[in-house]
């Protein structure tokens, strides 16, 4: 990674015990990790427009653990939020999973909504942080968006970094944003701008068919990215949604405060029904292949596609 950043301890051990996929389905590269029993249904952890997979990395390490399945995705290169729903779709059958639990986090909330709208036989339930159910306020405050596919790549790295709150911060939030910084360096021209497209594309969640009782909010309550009245417009929909607030954490709390997150996700998954297996033998899933870029150097924008490896087993 770039700077002086240098990687947590229990990062670098995440990447020595749990694989990362990269498979191409038709146009599309997904890069994502796939770890705990294949028997249990998977939450899915959709990142916000500065983060990777990598960010959940805390959730899969403590999740996986406790018996519970932990997917966490690359938002791919989708240009608009018809083809955000078909392209995750696809994802979801070739990597052969049919019914999904969704963790989205400011932008991945908002497609995590889209997607429970449009295809909801397969969305059993919703932890939605730090996230909105429209797009106009992002789009009437980028007049440029337009040009976002031609901006140089230093120019959308410095407006997606302007959006995350300047300290000081108290230690732990600190090195969240740290973190993100160093995985917003591992994005391309291309990532970032298609992740921007996807925040100022006219769009709205419409009435999900899910119960609110298989929803839970979970916001930080000190600041975010992400105003209050768009945080606000989610609680109004899902009047009977569970609230798991946390009074700090900014806005990466998967990082900064992944107990709370973890035992909140946790909690979720009991509630709505998921039985953990923390006995079943964790195995690399058909389909995808592991790579053993253990540095995840930057990604260009055109990706070669990784050497097939056969399966793996692991504790």
């Amino acid at each position: 990674m770039k700077g002086v950043f240098s990687a947590p301890g229990d990062y670098i051990y995440f990447k020595s015990q749990v694989p990362l996929h990269k498979i191409p389905i038709g146009s599309k590269q997904w890069r994502y990790y796939d770890f705990g029993p294949k028997v249990v249904p998977p939450l899915i952890c959709l990142p916000g427009t500065a983060g990777t997979a990598d960010v959940y990395y805390k959730q899969i390490m403590s999740l996986s653990m406790k018996g519970y399945r932990v997917i966490a995705v690359d938002i791919p290169r989708v240009w608009n939020h018809h083809e955000w729903v078909l392209a995750f779709e696809k994802f979801l059958d070739v990597i052969n999973v049919h019914h999904i639990h969704l963790y989205g986090t400011s932008l991945g909330g908002f497609l995590a909504q889209l997607f429970a709208q449009h295809r909801p036989r397969r969305v059993r339930s919703l932890v939605l942080s730090n996230t909105f159910l429209e797009t106009s306020s992002f789009s009437a405050a980028m007049p440029w968006a337009p040009l976002v596919g031609w901006t140089p790549s230093f120019l959308l790295k410095r407006y997606v970094l302007t959006g995350i709150h300047k300290g000081p911060h108290e230690p732990f939030i600190a090195d969240s944003v740290d973190f993100i910084v160093a995985q917003v360096e591992t994005l391309s021209r291309d990532d970032l701008a298609s992740r921007l497209s996807l925040t100022v594309d006219a769009a709205s969640v419409g009435p999900l068919l899910l119960s609110d009782s298989l929803i839970t909010i979970m916001d930080t309550n000190d600041f975010c990215a992400i105003p209050g009245q768009l945080k606000d417009q989610v609680i109004e929909r899902y009047p009977g949604a569970r609230q798991a607030y946390l009074k700090s954490g900014g806005d990466f709390p998967f990082l900064s405060r992944p107990d709370e997150v973890n035992l909140h996700l946790q909690l979720h998954l009991r509630r709505v029904g998921v039985e953990a297996k923390p006995d079943v033998v964790q195995e690399d899933p058909p389909g995808g292949s592991r790579s053993n870029d253990q540095n995840d150097g930057k990604r260009t924008d055109d990706e070669p596609e990784d050497d097939r490896r056969g399966p793996r087993r692991h504790r």
